[in-house]
């Protein structure tokens, strides 16, 4: 239950990363190299602390091959998410960019021939049968092909992290010395985009937020849970991220979602939780 419990505080954090940069990016206008530098360096710095007050100076070291696989999957997640966070929905990117995010970590865990029970194919069904009801709309959605493809590559990037993050002796020092590596890197790219400055001041509150507390300390928790659960368990998990992230558009940014989405809540959560459901038989 405790385990349980621990991954689903991360989920609402993931689901939050999404309403908080779209209300910096698209609500505060801010510009995606601002808005991904602010994150990182806030994100960064709770993270060396949390990593500073655990193992001490002489604890913070990586394998240099672990550290460029981080920085780059990190990197690429990073520029795709704060650029489409400016173009698509919240619900929607969270969809796009954690159906990715399960593709990638499925893909995962059948090229490390990881054994996947039966239950938790028949919860990711009932889960993608939710997500199917959640984003079927009436009539026609007109989405933004660049920030889809965006949102699709920032995916990628993160479920590749999650799978290397997963193996990890020390999860906390590496998320740590991760983004600390690659915030230099997201202010090169504000340098090149020069798009400091821009947009209304309370966009520092999201997107702070978005780094030292959602990012910050939701990927330090979620790299304690995710050692602890097989990569496909993670990815079906994940699903909630759109519908959390759905219901947060609603209440900070107005999209009020269908009549449609509770009985998207119910099929996603439903089977999320088949897919938890410690069951003898299914691990057959």
């Amino acid at each position: 239950m405790r385990l349980l419990s621990l991954t689903a505080l991360v989920m609402i954090a993931f689901a939050a990363n999404s309403v908080l940069n779209r209300m910096a990016v698209h609500g505060a206008g801010w510009g995606p190299a601002a808005t991904g530098f602010v994150r990182l360096g806030s994100g960064a710095l709770v993270l060396v602390i949390l990593a500073l007050r655990a193992r001490g100076w002489s604890g913070l070291r990586v394998k240099p091959a672990h550290l460029v696989m981080g920085v780059a999957t990190l990197a690429l997640y990073m520029y795709g998410f704060s650029i489409a966070s400016g173009r698509i929905d919240a619900g929607i990117g969270a969809l796009t960019l954690f159906g990715m995010v399960q593709i990638t970590m499925f893909a995962g865990a059948v090229v490390q021939r990881e054994p996947i029970s039966r239950w938790r194919w028949i919860g990711a069904g009932l889960a993608f049968a939710g997500l199917v009801v959640l984003l079927a709309p009436g009539t026609p959605t007109r989405i933004d092909p660049t920030g889809f493809a965006l949102m699709a590559l920032a995916g990628i990037g993160w479920g590749l992290y999650s799978l290397a993050g997963a193996k990890a002796r020390d999860p906390l020092v590496v998320s740590a010395l991760n983004f600390a590596v690659t915030t230099p890197l997201a202010l090169l790219w504000l340098v090149l985009a020069q798009d400091w400055g821009q947009g209304a001041s309370w966009g520092w509150g999201p997107a702070l937020a978005s780094g030292a507390i959602t990012s910050g300390l939701g990927y330090a928790l979620w790299y304690r849970v995710l050692p602890q659960i097989p990569a496909a368990q993670a990815a079906i998990a994940q699903l909630s991220v759109p519908l959390l992230a759905a219901l947060g558009g609603a209440l900070l940014l107005g999209e009020i979602p269908a009549g449609r989405f509770w009985w998207a809540c119910l099929l996603v959560l439903g089977g999320i939780a088949i897919s938890l459901h410690k069951n003898r038989a299914g691990a057959r």
